[in-house]
């Protein structure tokens, strides 16, 4: 059992029956009454963030969950199917826990996160920012630019992203996967 002195941003922990990681934490020493800590907590399945506040000192039951990286190898009927890049080890998950599906590519990598005691998934995490290839766009009109203008691109990865009107056809761009937006393009 630890308790809330233990608590630090990624501390996993059981509470009210789920898996819980501390976001951010904060101790507060009031003038009057007793210490406490406030958090705001993710859901390590779901990903909803709630707020919550602790007594200093109240006991909680931690949570022992591991990360470990994966590569993505294909999709089909059963759902998408990983291998863990040390032990070679294959597992599939059902489309609807891998978060961020559309900016995976086949051969790329993502954190899976096992509960340390049972080895069950929990949970994905894509990386924050992916590299991927343009496979269709429409080409951009001359001297349409005064307003920064973007046009929808289909990437390699099956992601429909706005990006400007010069990036084209074969080109690779950078997207930030957490707002599915174009970042900037690559030189290959």
């Amino acid at each position: 059992m630890a308790d809330t002195s233990n608590f630090r941003n990624g501390f996993s922990m059981i509470w009210n029956g789920d898996i819980w990681s501390i976001v951010e934490f904060m101790h507060v020493k009031p003038g009057k009454g007793g210490a406490f800590v406030r958090t705001k907590l993710r859901h390590i399945r779901t990903g909803k963030l709630v707020d919550n506040t602790f007594r200093a000192g109240e006991k909680i039951e931690e949570a022992r969950v591991e990360r470990r990286k994966y590569q993505y190898l294909y999709e089909d009927d059963l759902g998408l199917h990983f291998m863990n890049s040390d032990t070679y080890d294959q597992i599939s998950l059902p489309r609807d826990a891998v978060q961020g599906r559309e900016f995976i590519k086949e051969g790329g990598t993502i954190d899976i996160i096992f509960h340390s005691e049972t080895e069950k998934a929990l949970t994905t995490e894509i990386p924050g920012s992916v590299e991927l290839m343009v496979s269709f766009t429409e080409p951009g009109i001359k001297g349409d630019t005064a307003q920064g203008a973007t046009k929808p691109a289909t990437l390699e990865s099956g992601a429909i992203v706005n990006v400007p009107l010069f990036v084209n056809e074969g080109d690779v761009i950078r997207v930030n996967t957490e707002k599915g937006e174009y970042v900037t393009r690559v030189n290959v």
